[in-house]
């Protein structure tokens, strides 16, 4: 196997067909949705079943929920109530990671080509970032890229 392709994408500030486009131009075979809750009303288009199905009617990809990538609701609220900063969150992130073994969660063919989703409109304080650097540690050769 060459180099491993992995995508992360955030659907908040992406009309649909921005975020659609770039999945299909991208060649993404797979979209593992780390969101902690993927059935909320302000999850828009990207609600579980719909999105579900204008993945694989748009882009002929398959839909994963993987939730043991997101973060604890008590390390989400924390971050989101300004309780701990972006440090500290990523510190606490990255120890739930180690302790869920996350790196043998996904293996190296399902990430090829797929793409992390979760809601942050950049991967800059976002835990998609976090967990791609996560499989990039564990799993040689692969290639983060941010749409």
């Amino acid at each position: 196997m060459g180099h491993i392709n992995l995508y992360t994408i955030g659907f908040t500030q992406k009309n649909a067909e921005t975020f659609f486009t770039l999945l299909k131009n991208s060649g993404i075979k797979n979209i593992i949705d780390i969101r902690l809750n993927n059935v909320s009303q302000l999850a828009g288009f990207t609600k579980r079943d719909d999105l579900k199905y204008f993945l694989h009617e748009l882009c002929d990809c398959e839909y994963r929920h993987e939730p043991s990538l997101a973060p604890t609701k008590e390390i989400l609220d924390g971050y989101k109530n300004k309780k701990i900063g972006w440090n500290q969150y990523k510190i606490k992130f990255n120890k739930l990671l180690k302790n869920r073994k996350a790196e043998l969660i996904l293996t190296p063919e399902e990430i090829d080509n797929a793409c992390l989703l979760c809601s942050e409109p950049t991967s800059e304080n976002c835990h998609r970032r976090l967990v791609a650097e996560f499989m990039k540690e564990h799993i040689n050769d692969i290639k983060i890229t941010h749409l």
